[in-house]
């Protein structure tokens, strides 16, 4: 593929992790806002692979999947920490 038709997937993908800014910002309810930032992360790893690709360095790739681990384990706990009110034991019993 050529630069440019990376470039234009680069704009879009930018395009819609503003959108997804905006959805955080004033979505209704905490779901639509965690929503909104799971969107956000994930724009984000695909933003990452796409300047991989243009750059042709093959180490984006593992800071792509290392952000992703990170994107996955924050949405977890800012569920939890919805669900619950703490990040802690007090909302689990046992």
């Amino acid at each position: 593929m050529s630069f440019d038709m990376f470039a234009v997937t680069s704009i879009a993908i930018l395009v819609t992790m503003s959108l997804a800014l905006i959805r955080a910002m004033w979505g209704p309810t905490v779901f639509d806002r965690v929503l909104a930032l799971n969107t956000f992360g994930t724009k984000t790893v695909l933003l990452i692979c796409v300047v991989d690709f243009m750059t042709g360095r093959d180490d984006f790739l593992d800071l792509a999947l290392l952000y992703s681990l990170m994107n996955f384990i924050g949405m977890v706990a800012l569920l939890r920490f919805a669900e619950y009110g703490s990040f802690g034991d007090e909302g689990v019993s046992s």
